[in-house]
């Protein structure tokens, strides 16, 4: 198949990618190269450095190339950022969504797969964990504009019968993720390794619901033409990681001989988060291959290999 991937060169795209290629597929990428690296794009794909929010561009990429199935990964995806910048937040993820949507119906692409957040989406949950039916209360202009864009995911199989996924991730982690993304584990990788002191927003006992990369793309490329009677799914590993725990633990990888610099929490943040993912193992056999510790050794392997600090 010909498969379009949205955010192709970032974090979590580029290992969708590489997984749809090593089965087989044709695959096109398009990225604007804001988060996304030119040394992730794999040289099997077709890439086009352009970006989701020009509609004219979309409709040319997507008139020559006709994908049966898209992909759709490319987001502003830092909720601390979007904190600083609102409406930026929301023209990406929702306007951003919005053309993407258009573009399918147009073309005729067969599905898309919307990739959205777990935790954010729910905002301070009041049960954990938190199953797929858990009131939606995001406290961030991220969790609001991720999860608005699901609502129009929906819309476009209700009004054009363009089927669809969403899966909503945990918090993801491993090879290739920037440390300026202050995603925890790769920023603390990249802080230590360059003997820095890592800050801990708050006192550490939060925790979160962390899943590997590589899971998460082998995961979606094999399942990408399942039919399935639930459309929207968690993904994560279904275990309470707090942040301490996760500096006790490279601190010991890492040989790292210094306490971290707590200082104040950041509002808007959820305390805590664990997902339920009992719904993907029922009806998708999710099965997470590598354990937290597991996932973490390789991440930090691909930190000294590549000095990608």
């Amino acid at each position: 198949m010909k498969i379009l991937v949205t955010g192709g060169a970032g974090f979590v795209g580029s290992h969708i990618v590489d997984s749809l290629i090593a089965l087989g597929n044709e695959v096109v990428i398009i990225d604007n190269l804001s988060s996304g690296k030119k040394e992730n794009i794999n040289s099997e794909a077709i890439f086009y450095n352009e970006d989701i929010l020009s509609e004219d561009i979309l409709e040319k990429i997507f008139a020559l190339e006709r994908p049966s199935i898209v992909i759709h990964t490319a987001a502003q995806v830092l909720l601390r950022e979007s904190l600083k910048n609102p409406a930026f937040d929301a023209k990406t993820n929702v306007l951003g969504t919005i053309n993407v949507l258009e573009a399918c119906v147009k073309h005729k692409a067969k599905k898309i797969i919307y990739t959205s957040t777990g935790g954010a989406r729910v905002g301070n949950p009041e049960y954990l964990p938190v199953d797929e039916k858990h009131p939606i209360n995001p406290t961030s202009p991220y969790g609001i504009s991720k999860h608005t864009a699901e609502h129009y995911v929906w819309l476009y199989n209700y009004l054009y019968g363009l089927d669809y996924q969403i899966f909503c991730f945990g918090n993801v982690y491993g090879p290739r993720d920037d440390p300026k993304s202050q995603r925890v584990v790769s920023l603390f990788i990249s802080k230590m390794l360059n003997n820095e002191l890592p800050v801990i927003y708050g006192d550490g006992k939060q925790t979160r619901d962390f899943i590997y990369v590589k899971d998460l793309a082998e995961f979606i490329t094999h399942n990408i033409e399942k039919q399935t009677v639930s459309k929207l799914f968690h993904l994560a590993n279904g275990s309470q990681i707090s942040i301490n725990y996760i500096y006790a633990l490279l601190k010991n990888e890492l040989n790292f001989d210094r306490e971290p610099n707590y200082v104040d929490s950041i509002k808007g943040e959820v305390k805590d988060i664990l997902l339920d993912t009992s719904l993907a193992r029922r009806e998708l056999d999710w099965r997470p291959k590598r354990s937290f510790e597991e996932g973490v050794k390789e991440t930090i392997n691909y930190f000294k290999k590549t000095n990608n600090l």
